[in-house]
């Protein structure tokens, strides 16, 4: 465990969507960062710095975390997000998807 502290420059790292998403769905789990590590061979530590955005993910290590969490990556046009999410959230609505 790191006893660095926080400093202001750590507050403005960019927050990755992704790895927030996967990371709840790790939590969801009840997985520890450890046996994510280890399932997607990673190190702990590498989880970790991802998790805390400590570090760039890389999209290799995103992909196999997902893997993990039997996810999958996908790419959306962003002149189709809003149509995108709107059908998402119509599938949601009437039961048609699952966590």
């Amino acid at each position: 465990m790191s006893t660095t502290p926080a400093t202001a420059e750590d507050h403005h790292k960019p927050a990755y969507p992704l790895v927030t998403a996967l990371t709840a769905i790790r939590k969801a789990r009840q997985m520890t960062q450890a046996e994510l590590a280890q399932h997607a061979g990673l190190s702990r530590m590498t989880v970790q710095r991802l998790e805390s955005n400590g570090l760039d993910p890389r999209l290799s290590t995103l992909q196999e975390m997902a893997r993990v969490l039997e996810q999958e990556l996908v790419t959306i046009p962003r002149h189709l997000h809003g149509s995108f999410h709107e059908w998402l959230a119509a599938q949601t609505a009437h039961g048609k998807t699952t966590p």
